[in-house]
């Protein structure tokens, strides 16, 4: 038997009863789900933080420039620029969320946590957290089991996908699961994480999916930044004990709610919001030519 993640309420109690912490009650299931061994879901969940570490060192170092033009070294003009808003490592933050995903816009390797639209999020903001508090890989390792758990229940009971439920299941779900993760790794307590979750996703509610040119790329990707800051502010309001207010469980249930009544042209379809303005039509034009100049002539359309 192991917990299924269907509600937080019941995470804490499983945990509580079983006298276990989070990352072993994400262990558990994935051993029993997997019919794997710890020890492989371990050196998996390292590999990806791996995989995760090199996106962000790409997306800062080698050419990122996506065939629609629309990303186009992003991430390295942030991280080099000499001045600072707030501090280098809130710099340093914003630029890793882009590089990561500047890199899959670019069609490179990334790891999907929970989404490929989402991919910069949980490695900028645990790179970031890693080299500020001077973690161990371990320790990330945990965080993204947590992470994981998070994103189980987020996904039984609203989405993690924009086309079902728009951005706020997409970059709002990967950045409730890096907040939880952040204050996991932290110290903080079942309900300091919890509230980290809920407090993220009080703030990215309502988020539409209008990808210019259905390209995951505007404003996919500096949404990804913004997302990073977040996890980080709620993290921090959840370790100085304030209240959220509407329990976690209903936040996720609310989240559900506003995915399954958003109209279609705000669900990844690229025909409302950003995607629909006098820019963002003509992008989707001119990408669209581009598409129909590279096709073999027996491809062309009549």
């Amino acid at each position: 038997m192991c917990f299924l993640f269907e509600s937080f309420s019941g995470w804490k109690s499983y945990c509580e009863e079983k006298s276990m912490d989070l990352p072993q009650s994400v262990i558990e299931y994935e051993c029993v789900q997997k019919s794997a061994e710890k020890s492989q879901i371990l050196d998996g969940l390292i590999q990806a933080y791996s995989v995760m570490k090199d996106a962000v060192k790409t997306g800062l170092t080698e050419e990122m420039k996506s065939y629609s033009g629309m990303v186009n070294n992003g991430a390295k003009k942030v991280f080099n620029h000499p001045l600072a808003v707030l501090s280098p490592e809130f710099q340093k933050l914003i630029a890793r969320a882009l590089a990561a995903k500047e890199v899959n816009s670019c069609m490179g390797r990334v790891v999907a946590a929970p989404t490929a639209g989402a991919s910069g999020i949980l490695p900028g903001t645990l790179v970031t957290l890693q080299e500020i508090h001077g973690l161990e890989d371990e320790k990330l390792v945990e965080g993204l089991l947590v992470a994981a758990g998070i994103g189980l229940i987020i996904e039984q009971k609203a989405s993690l996908a924009g086309a079902v439920g728009g951005c706020q299941a997409e970059t709002g779900s990967a950045a409730a699961m890096a907040s939880g993760a952040i204050v996991y790794c932290l110290g903080g307590s079942i309900d300091q994480v919890f509230t980290a979750v809920a407090v993220t996703i009080q703030c990215m509610l309502g988020l539409v999916c209008d990808p210019v040119a259905g390209l995951v790329e505007v404003p996919c990707v500096v949404r990804n930044a913004s997302a990073a800051a977040i996890a980080f502010s709620s993290a921090q309001i959840a370790l100085a004990n304030v209240n959220a207010v509407i329990p976690v469980d209903e936040c996720i249930d609310a989240m559900g709610e506003i995915g399954a009544s958003m109209e279609s042209r705000y669900k990844e379809t690229a025909l409302g919001g950003l995607a629909a303005t006098l820019t963002g039509q003509s992008i989707a034009q001119q990408v669209l030519i581009q598409d129909i100049e590279i096709l073999p002539d027996e491809e062309l359309p009549e």
